[in-house]
């Protein structure tokens, strides 16, 4: 079956999708996944997790299955650092190629 091109691809599948809040979701992605990969790294329970990160232990159930709609951004960069992450905003102008918009990377 021929593949079908996605005219104006973003790189991004929830901004191709057009979903309302894709750019937040895809932020929100790359905190959850950093943020698991050290609760994974360090062995933590969630109950464990929840302790170091003021978050519940549901709120932490929620990031290891990555439900992040009723999380926040900033709960999240919170959590970060209190696994003793250095969590970076920059804001610049927007390239022409690209244009406006939000991109998190997570080291």
């Amino acid at each position: 079956m021929p593949r079908k091109a996605i005219s104006g691809a973003t790189g991004s599948l929830l901004v191709d999708l057009e979903l309302a809040d894709a750019e937040e979701l895809s932020a929100k992605a790359v905190l959850a996944i950093k943020l698991n990969e050290l609760i994974e790294k360090r062995g933590l329970s969630q109950t464990e997790a929840a302790s170091i990160t003021g978050m519940t232990q549901p709120k932490v159930s929620q990031v290891r299955r990555f439900k992040l709609q009723n999380i926040s951004l900033e709960r999240l960069m919170q959590a970060l650092v209190s696994l003793d992450q250095h969590v970076e905003i920059v804001v610049r102008p927007a390239r022409r190629a690209h244009g406006a918009g939000i991109t998190v990377a997570a080291r």
